[in-house]
């Protein structure tokens, strides 16, 4: 029969299993099959024969920021004066909302105690790879891969030696040899031992399997008028270098790079009362303007009247009218891209009136119209600060591709972002949009223009997905930052 696989078993669970498995001398694997078994067969033996375990305990606080462990690391202490250095590292992890369960070897009780490593990492240690109380159920397998990360400090030349020949005659030895996560190594040993041909060797081999290692550092050593390489980092170069490889920085492609969005409708006052407007929520343009400073930039987000909290690390400029839209546009430039999704008036009032405008046995008064700016003409044919990347928006009930492709080759835009916003649609003020990314064919005949058509989306995958269509575009023409 195959082995079995069960993954994502809370800790109750587990320890049910482990339990039972050892009260019964099998293990947990066919202590599984066994109650599959049992069930099929419809056998009326009881699943808890012993009291269900407490629920597990949310992990402490800690005591920087009062938030619980986001990750988890297995600390593997070997034997070296330097593992003194190991318990401020276990409590350098914690203030980073790290779990660490310690593992101490054998040369390094010698230095420290399991004791106090508990005390500090409010777990269990662990120390014998045949200890009975964790190896029923192969305690070292989940040690080696229930964690995001093994740490090993301080990582002697022997430690170092046994990893680099696949030796596995303790517990942390098998640890490493059996684990599926990265390792990160903190050397500590004497210079010339350090320098030795064997550690070298070892060293390079170590690091050719894919292992990171920190330090070691130059300094004194414990040894009376040693000095040279081979001092262990200190406990928080470690935590750093842990956190780095735990939560690893996010990519910022555009970095260096000013974008500026609109977004949003404009309001175009008949009288102090009334306006002329439309149903945009500024949804996307603000889920545009969030993904543009993700990916790094320094990003200005020009918006119409909405109902939206700004977005963080964005700088806003709030707008009524389109005239204003297009002041604080070009009062923006010069940018990188500009991405222009406010649903803008086309008319506005030629004589917006001074007091409200009162019905009358006349009948309607006359509201002559007049056309509001083309932003995204306007900065589309500038000749100078023109943005290298102009994007617009074709919002459209009808023959949407179509119209889409005239507004590209009207506007001189480089790109459009066509949506069809009917009412059946539920575009407008809603959550999300189907979109087609119209641009120019590179190398094409003059005048193609090449449709990329999205499936459905949230707003926000949208933006996503067109950040990332900028993010290409940026790096394929080495764009020059604005300035």
């Amino acid at each position: 029969m195959a082995s079995l696989t069960i993954r994502k078993l809370d800790e109750g669970v587990k320890t049910y299993l482990r339990l039972r498995s050892a009260k019964n001398r099998r293990s947990v694997e066919e202590e599984v099959r066994v109650i599959l078994r049992e069930l099929i067969e419809g056998r009326e033996e009881p699943l808890t024969p012993f009291a269900a375990p407490p629920a597990a305990s949310p992990a402490p606080p800690s005591p920087r920021t009062g938030a619980v462990a986001e990750a988890s690391v297995t600390l593997i202490i070997g034997g070296g004066i330097a593992a003194y250095k190991s318990l401020d590292l276990i409590r350098r992890l914690k203030e980073r909302r790290v779990d660490v369960r310690c593992v101490l070897t054998k040369a390094a009780q010698q230095f420290v105690t399991p004791l106090a490593a508990s005390a500090l990492s409010h777990e269990r240690v662990y120390t014998d790879l045949f200890d009975p109380q964790s190896e029923f159920d192969a305690g070292h397998i989940r040690l080696a891969r229930d964690c995001d990360l093994i740490v090993v400090a301080p990582a002697t030349a022997d430690l170092m030696a046994k990893m680099a020949c696949g030796h596995a005659d303790d517990l942390a030895s098998a640890i490493l040899l059996a684990t599926n996560r990265k390792i990160l190594l903190a050397p500590a040993m004497n210079p010339l031992m350090w320098n030795n041909a064997a550690t070298r060797r070892n060293v390079a081999q170590l690091q050719r399997d894919g292992v990171v290692m920190i330090g070691p550092n130059a300094g004194e050593m414990a040894e009376a008028g040693e000095a040279g390489v081979g001092r262990m980092s200190e406990a928080i170069e470690i935590a750093v270098a842990a956190e780095r490889l735990l939560r690893p920085p996010v990519p910022r492609p555009l970095a260096g790079k000013r974008v500026l969005i609109t977004a949003g409708p404009t309001h175009e006052p008949i009288d102090p009362v009334r306006y002329i407007a439309n149903r945009s929520s500024g949804k996307q343009g603000f889920a545009i303007a969030a993904a543009a400073q993700a990916a790094g930039a320094e990003v200005i987000l020009v918006s119409g009247p909405v109902d939206l909290n700004d977005p963080d690390g964005v700088t806003v400029k709030h707008v009524e009218s389109a005239r204003q839209m297009l002041e604080h546009v070009q009062a923006s430039l010069p940018v990188d891209i500009a991405i222009f999704a406010a649903a803008v008036a086309d008319w506005r009032v030629a004589n917006e009136g001074e007091q409200k405008l009162k019905k009358t046995s006349a009948g309607m008064p006359p509201l002559q119209l007049v056309e509001n700016p083309d932003i995204l003409a306007t900065i589309s044919k500038l000749s100078d600060k023109r943005p290298p990347l102009v994007i617009g928006f074709a919002a459209e009930t009808e023959h949407l591709i179509d119209n889409a492709k005239a507004k590209l080759a009207r506007k001189g835009c480089d790109w459009i972002v066509a949506n069809d916003v009917s009412p059946a649609t539920g575009v407008m003020g809603g959550d999300r949009n189907t979109v087609h990314l119209l641009s120019r064919k590179s190398g094409g005949e003059d005048g193609e223009i090449a449709v990329d058509s999205w499936p459905v989306m949230t707003k926000e995958q949208v933006a996503t997905e067109l950040i990332a269509h900028v993010v290409k575009s940026v790096a394929d023409k080495s764009l020059e930052p604005a300035s």
